[in-house]
């Protein structure tokens, strides 16, 4: 009833959807509303097309943070049909039947859907080599898959109602989906209340369809429909329509009630009333007519109580399991709350199961239990389920934990919170572990202060924090408070080796943050640590983050050593700690940063030998993070390099990585090379602007680390465009932090932009030629860089821009002494060449030469990169 509209558009969906132009629509409404009566007239219109298929998913809020819980059960439901009798065996053969169906490889995805269904493999089958996030990854590319074959196969209708209680991994397989439905016979239909934003705004097949009250004509009319066309006494249909407010499942609810309650009697064509009707007969609220429904099936309430506390879904046999009532008066009651339309049942018992009609009508019978009543059901459940059901058990933890918890029995719960957070984990669903980690957590404040206790609040913290620093990112307070609690709890319990890990974590907190002097005080409580554990892995970690910091320090040298440590003491291997807890593997990282060290100091070639290792190990690891790392730093590399197209490509294949699998760190970083690239490859200032707020999106969650390096491109780019005041202001800023932070590596070069846009700006500019495909001039000076300055009598007399090329020159002279006392030859030769072509435009041609020569002559290496090219081009024109 009067939902006319709305069905012509989804039906109207579907027949686009079934000629291959593949359709998303979304239901949305309040509860009660009607959404999934609407949904189910478009699944009886598509069940009479025999070369339709129909794949109904259900989300639970018993389920918000179970992986892929729709999915999971329509697999084993629908798909491969399970049976409770099936031995773990028994289900492995059909899983295996179900790969070869689909034409996928048995050796490689049946461990996928083995683990995602947690059935054990045998030993024809290897154990995933994969990292988490690859593991999640490939699993959801499966699924989608699984769906689009049979949509290619037959025309598929996909249901998913009640989003709003979706888990996060569901919902990125389904914008994985959606994303690949208009080439695909395939109409996927959602439902959800009003508090559910989808967030697939912006796609062409995606249309949203809200659901509005009822009329007072037409809740008239669907109490006539409900009466099969026999009136009602005129006070009482008036009274359904003012008290229900055009909520459809209200007005089916109150007439119920109202021909169940005995104050009204049949009669031929027309209902009458058996006396005068009370005051309060008819109830106000949906929840009231529920419950006074429930209270008139009061035989059989008991049933729908203890039902509705397993879930608004349950089997005959996990009733029966935990019911006291015996097997007749159990399956009686059950057959009441049918023939009520109180529940739907499928099957026969016992292999019978049943749903609720409505979630609020579980919610009336659960909430008309007493909270003592209600403990001891779930108390009833979760002990059911681990003693007669270990398989639930195992594969949800989080549902024993639920009951458990429900049940007022923290100490029980914990356990199950963290096995299911972990596990979470395990599979790279990290928002569904944050949820139910913090669960543990907050029932651990019920429990006594014991060793025992501190013990598993940490065990719970570091895989909190893990899951929080892959999400949110290491400088973000969340990750920081974790890590307090971690390290508060390693010097209770004397537990040295996470001790280590929380002051690696704070290391890495300071670090990103750009806060490097704070930083550098970790490291070395990291290498005191170390060196008393005497672990490899330890020592590993501890120099790799001294040579990180002391190269953000500018101390180049003990950097390179620290690196050179690192590199002699590391052994790869994908499964060590420094994985587990930071996310990546340190000889990767180790290696990609140490390149950038050796570019500084002036050997170009050698480092990018060193950043193609990094790669190498990444890729050996096959570990995807790892290899965003590996190439965001060569991307770097090449842009220093002067090889911007390599830069490009790297940064590209490091974005779809990132994009992928959700690296937001690293993405954010990817994005504002990329966007360095595409400025100067194709200047303009909507290219410079987007610059900008790539890095004014890095700075969120307090982010921090490369500022100053950042700013600088932004400079380069701004010079470029002309806009030379302001750079000269975003390199005074650049300054500012890193005298404040204590990142000063790149001072040099910022140093030396400052005094080419000195220049720039009096007319003084030179054009230089950047190395690589697709480079343009650039009014901003060079990419390369000098030396000593010439005898007094030598130096040009003041000019009327004389004031603004000495402060350029002092500049450069400023970027030269920086160079040299950080030992970036790279660095010296950019600002040497600066101030060398200052002296030949102010004709100190010789000075010049011989200032040029002395830096030039010290490489060895890299002369078909961009720096020493622009320098070999200005020492022949000297010499001329």
């Amino acid at each position: 009833v009067g939902r006319k509209q709305e069905l012509g558009l989804l039906l109207e969906s579907w027949e686009r959807a079934r000629d291959g132009a593949g359709q998303v629509v979304v239901v949305s409404g309040e509860a009660g509303i009607g959404k999934s009566r609407l949904v189910q007239m478009v699944k009886e219109y598509v069940a009479q097309d025999p070369e339709a298929w129909l794949t109904p998913c259900q989300c639970s809020p018993y389920h918000q943070h179970s992986a892929l819980y729709p999915f999971v059960e329509l697999l084993q439901t629908l798909s491969l049909r399970f049976e409770q009798t099936d031995t773990p065996q028994q289900k492995l053969g059909k899983v295996e039947g179900f790969m070869v169906q689909h034409g996928f490889p048995l050796a490689e995805k049946v461990p996928l859907l083995a683990s995602l269904l947690s059935i054990p493999l045998d030993e024809r089958y290897a154990l995933l080599n994969l990292s988490p996030e690859q593991q999640k990854r490939q699993t959801l590319e499966m699924l989608v898959e699984v769906l689009l074959q049979r949509a290619r196969q037959q025309p598929l209708l996909l249901v998913m109602e009640d989003l709003h209680w979706i888990d996060p991994s569901t919902l990125e397989l389904l914008t994985l989906l959606i994303d690949q439905a208009p080439t695909a016979p395939l109409l996927a239909l959602f439902t959800c209340r009003p508090d559910f934003t989808p967030p697939w705004d912006g796609r062409a097949q995606l249309a949203q369809v809200s659901l509005s009250r009822l009329s007072r004509r037409q809740v008239g009319e669907l109490v006539v429909q409900m009466v099969h066309g026999k009136s009602l006494p005129a006070e009482v249909l008036q009274q359904v329509v003012d008290r229900t407010d055009g909520v459809p499942l209200f007005v089916e609810e109150l007439t119920k009630m109202v021909l169940e309650s005995g104050l009204l009697q049949e009669r031929e064509d027309h209902y009458e009333l058996t006396g005068p009707l009370p005051p309060l007969a008819i109830p106000a609220t949906l929840h009231d007519s529920l419950m006074a429904r429930l209270d008139r099936l009061a035989a059989v309430k008991e049933v729908a109580q203890l039902a509705a506390t397993i879930g608004r879904e349950f089997s005959y046999d996990l009733l029966r399991a935990v019911s006291t009532a015996d097997e007749a008066t159990l399956q009686a009651g059950l057959a009441h709350l049918v023939e009520a339309e109180l529940l739907f049942q499928r099957g026969v018992p016992p292999q019978a199961s049943y749903t609720f009609k409505h979630a609020l009508i579980q919610d009336t019978a659960y909430q008309s239990l007493l909270k003592s009543r209600r403990q001891i059901y779930h108390q009833r459940i979760a002990q059911v389920l681990v003693e007669r059901f270990p398989e639930v058990a195992e594969a949800q933890p989080e549902l024993v934990a639920q009951h458990y918890s429900e049940a007022g029995l923290a100490a029980q719960a914990i356990p199950y919170w963290q096995r299911a957070g972990e596990r979470a984990a395990q599979r790279s669903a990290n928002l569904e572990a944050i949820g139910m980690l913090q669960r543990g957590l907050a029932l651990l404040d019920k429990l006594p202060d014991t060793p025992e206790r501190a013990a598993q609040e940490l065990s719970i913290q570091l895989a909190l924090t893990s899951a929080l620093r892959i999400t949110l990112g290491w400088a973000t307070t969340e990750v920081e408070q974790g890590l307090s609690r971690v390290e508060v709890l390693c010097q209770q319990l004397g537990a040295r080796e996470e001790l280590f890990q929380a002051l690696h974590g704070f290391y890495l907190v300071y670090l990103v943050r750009g806060d490097v002097r704070q930083a550098y005080e970790l490291v070395q409580r990291l290498l005191t640590m170390a060196e008393e554990l005497q672990q490899p892995t330890y020592l590993v970690v501890a120099h790799s983050a001294a040579g990180l910091t002391l190269r953000s320090l500018g101390r180049l040298g003990l950097a390179r050593e620290h690196y050179d440590e690192a590199t002699a003491l590391y052994d790869i291997n994908p499964h060590d700690i420094q994985v587990a807890y930071t996310g990546y593997n340190i000889g990767v990282a180790e290696r990609a940063a140490a390149a950038h060290v050796v570019w500084q100091q002036g050997y170009p070639d050698q480092a990018l030998r060193t950043a193609a290792e990094a790669l190498e190990m990444a890729q050996a690891l096959s570990h995807p993070f790892n290899q965003a790392v590996a190439l965001t730093y060569i991307a770097m590399l090449h842009q220093w390099r002067g090889d911007t197209q390599a830069g490009w490509e790297r940064v590209a294949t490091a974005i779809e990585l990132c994009t992928r699998y959700g690296f937001d760190y690293y993405l954010k970083w990817c994005h504002i090379l990329q966007a360095w690239a595409r400025a100067k490859i194709q200047p303009s200032s909507e290219n410079v602007e987007e610059l900008r707020e790539y890095i004014t999106a890095f700075q969120e969650n307090r982010s921090g680390l490369r500022l100053p390096y950042y700013y600088s491109l932004l400079v380069e780019r701004q010079g470029a465009a002309g806009d030379f005041e302001a750079g000269l202001n975003q390199v005074a800023a650049a300054l500012a932090i890193g005298q404040q932070t204590g990142e000063v590596w790149w001072d040099a070069e910022l140093h030396r932009l400052k005094g080419e846009l000195l220049l720039a700006s009096t007319g003084k500019e030179s054009v230089v030629r950047f190395a690589g495909p697709g480079s343009r001039p650039i009014k901003i000076g060079a990419r390369g860089l000098a030396a000593k300055r010439p005898p007094a009598w030598t130096r040009s007399k003041p000019t009327e821009s004389g004031a603004q090329q000495g402060a350029a020159q002092a500049c450069f002279e400023q970027a030269i002494a920086i160079a040299r006392g950080q030992g970036a030859r790279s660095l010296e030769l950019r600002a040497t060449t600066s101030l060398s072509r200052l002296w030949q435009q102010q004709g100190q041609c010789e000075a010049a030469r011989q200032m040029l020569a002395e830096i030039y002559g010290w490489f060895t290496e890299g002369f078909d990169t961009a720096d020493l090219q622009v320098a070999k081009e200005l020492l022949e024109m000297l010499s001329s």
